[in-house]
């Protein structure tokens, strides 16, 4: 199991559609016209795991781009793998911890925000982790456009 999951994470960092921290930085306000090389609206889904979401959301919305956001190398490598053997442009992964995203996101630069599991460590009693904390809304606020 290690083995794989450190073969993954050696190989994540050769997808061209991948930006893991200090890399994806650089992009902060020009996504689209840089990453995607278009001017199609950006929607990002948070904590996408292994990816499969942003992957088919991608398939069923070409006119949109999309960034799967997670801090798991190895679950992102699943969807990113994915994007590339089916040769999807509009879908991109961003390996970073989300309370930082305002240094990879412009204010008002993404379109859409997913958010589909909420509350990693359900059981923990440290609220401030939770992805709905009033201190993550504020950030995804900023990020989003005002419409």
């Amino acid at each position: 199991m290690a083995k794989r999951k450190l073969q993954r994470f050696t190989e994540i960092g050769t997808f061209s559609n991948v930006k893991q921290l200090e890399e994806g930085k650089p992009l902060k306000g020009c996504w689209a016209k840089e990453f995607f090389k278009n001017d199609q609206p950006i929607v990002i889904e948070l904590a996408c795991g292994k990816g499969e979401y942003s992957v088919n959301l991608a398939r069923k919305f070409p006119e949109k781009n999309f960034i799967g956001i997670d801090y798991k190398g190895n679950r992102l490598w699943v969807g990113a793998k994915m994007a590339i053997d089916e040769q999807l442009t509009n879908v991109g992964f961003l390996r970073i911890q989300i309370q930082n995203i305002m240094d990879y996101f412009e204010a008002g630069e993404i379109d859409e925000i997913w958010l589909t599991f909420p509350d990693p460590q359900a059981q923990s009693p440290l609220e401030r982790k939770r992805l709905t904390n009033p201190m993550f809304l504020g950030k995804y606020k900023t990020v989003l456009k005002s419409d």
